[in-house]
């Protein structure tokens, strides 16, 4: 290949990427749209997940297989399914059968399909970090008079989350990358979400930048959350930091002078 042509490839390939203009042009749309849905997607998502979450741990924490069984079932069945299929099965499956619990509105939707996949992957954390604390904690508990339920609650439930805050905020971040995929279930405008904002933009233009914009602000995301979760991975394992040294206590003084050796004699005589 020529100078010339190598030149050319080169050229194209950046103004195919790399285009400022289409991407300065892409960005406020992404900031003022785009970013507010994808963070209402994901904290929707995460809210509910973490409230299946729990449920379903303590189901799969009990002694008896009848009640494990259905959550063990949830957890397995949407921790194998490929995120895109769930994200159909609910966001299009649903309507289609019938069960609208939130109408024709596609907002709704996404946020259950993302909330149940993070259901199943929290519920696997928070069975992991009850199942470590010590079994003494619940028996001590026991003892002191409070129920199974309330001794959970209580004392074994938040010991077990403090231990795995990394992983839950891992999966947060997850939660926010997989909100791209509502895109197909044709959100309404004002609802796109990034992705789906970028992705008219590169139909529109044929020109792939506006996804490296789109790439920008899912960045501007994640990678705070990645650090966070790596300070609070590290501040877990270390333990409290220990505070300052107390100064020293200074001695108690006598509140009279001392007197000299003989005087107290020498007045007597």
């Amino acid at each position: 290949m020529t100078a010339p042509a190598q030149d050319l490839a080169s050229d194209a390939l950046v103004n195919t990427f790399f285009n400022w203009d289409l991407i300065a042009e892409t960005f406020p749309r992404l900031i003022t749209e785009g970013l507010a849905n994808t963070l209402i997607i994901a904290a929707g998502a995460i809210v509910l997940g973490v409230v299946i979450a729990l449920v379903a741990a303590m189901l799969l924490l009990s002694d008896r297989r009848l009640v494990r069984l259905p959550a063990r079932i949830y957890v397995d069945v949407f921790r194998g399914l490929p995120v895109i299929i769930t994200v159909m099965l609910v966001g299009v499956g649903l309507p289609a059968a019938g069960v609208r619990p939130f109408g024709t509105d596609p907002f709704g939707y996404a946020i259950l399909a993302i909330g149940i996949i993070s259901g199943a992957y929290t519920a696997e954390i928070f069975r992991s970090g009850i199942q470590s604390v010590d079994a003494g904690q619940l028996q001590a508990a026991r003892s002191l008079g409070l129920s199974y339920l309330k001794a959970m609650r209580l004392v074994v439930v938040p010991q077990g989350i403090r231990r795995v805050l990394p992983a839950m905020a891992g999966q947060f971040v997850k939660d926010i990358k997989e909100s791209s995929l509502v895109y197909l279930l044709g959100l309404a405008v004002g609802q796109r979400e990034l992705y789906f904002i970028a992705h008219e933009e590169v139909a529109r233009t044929y020109n792939s930048s506006p996804l490296i914009a789109a790439g920008l602000c899912y960045l501007a995301l994640t990678i705070p959350l990645t650090y966070f979760v790596n300070y609070l991975d590290r501040r877990l394992r270390e333990g409290p930091r220990p505070g300052p040294l107390p100064a020293p206590a200074e001695p108690d003084l006598p509140k009279t002078p001392l007197q000299p050796a003989g005087t107290e004699a020498g007045e007597r005589r």
